[in-house]
């Protein structure tokens, strides 16, 4: 008798026909989630957004046309998921910054060079182009984008122009009203990348350099 109950408890419940454990549900429901953002953003990037069917992800995803509605409302929501795991990441680390112990030079160029390295050649890229392209005929697209990351990355700059201002590093006190200026190298590589990098490759790096000494002054060299 004890022998049995044991064997009994033991079963694995799927024996049984019962459900799966809660954990277990969760955890293939989030890997089909990420399947779909996944194939979502290569859609995106192949078709553009307009011309991206929710067909075509569940395919690519390997799901029913359902299965993205348990998870998504529309594309557009589907969207912003991809820009809130992608996009948005990098753009908080600049918000996440601690105090520099150093210039606030030396804090940006670090994080802009760091910036460029994780989104010129990448599917950050791609998606930011996207958005560039096709931003003004879909509004609410672009208004999600730039309150995800476009006003956070702009709030960030401007404390950090702030700073350098009020230590002597940045002598025209007008830039904090125009934190553009100081990501413009940013925005200008994204869109080379993808439309003239064949004709004149750009080093990103160096012109942020250059941009950088135009607003801080040269380096110094001992």
């Amino acid at each position: 008798m004890t022998n049995r109950s044991t064997k009994a408890a033991s079963r694995k419940p799927e024996a049984d026909g019962e459900a799966p454990p809660a954990s277990n549900r969760a955890t293939r429901a989030a890997e089909r989630r990420a399947a779909i953002v996944e194939a979502a953003m290569e859609e995106f990037i192949v078709r553009g957004f307009a011309a991206t069917r929710l067909d075509d992800i569940a395919k690519r995803a390997g799901v029913a046309k359902g299965t993205i509605y348990l998870h998504f409302k529309d594309k557009e929501s589907m969207f912003e998921e991809l820009v809130r795991t992608v996009i948005v990441p990098v753009v908080a680390r600049l918000n996440a910054l601690p105090p520099p112990t150093g210039s606030v030079r030396d804090l940006i160029e670090t994080f802009a060079g760091n910036f460029l390295k994780e989104v010129i050649g990448t599917r950050r890229g791609d998606l930011v182009r996207l958005i560039v392209a096709e931003g003004p005929r879909f509004p609410a697209v672009a208004d999600f984008y730039y309150r995800e990351v476009v006003s956070r990355g702009m709030a960030g700059m401007r404390a950090l122009i702030e700073l350098g201002i009020a230590r002597g590093e940045i002598r025209e006190r007008d830039l904090a009203h125009y934190p553009q200026i100081l990501v413009a190298p940013a925005m200008i590589a994204v869109i080379w990348q993808s439309l003239f990098a064949r004709h004149a490759p750009l080093d990103a790096q160096d012109m942020l350099r250059v941009h950088l000494d135009l607003i801080f002054g040269e380096r110094r060299t001992t």
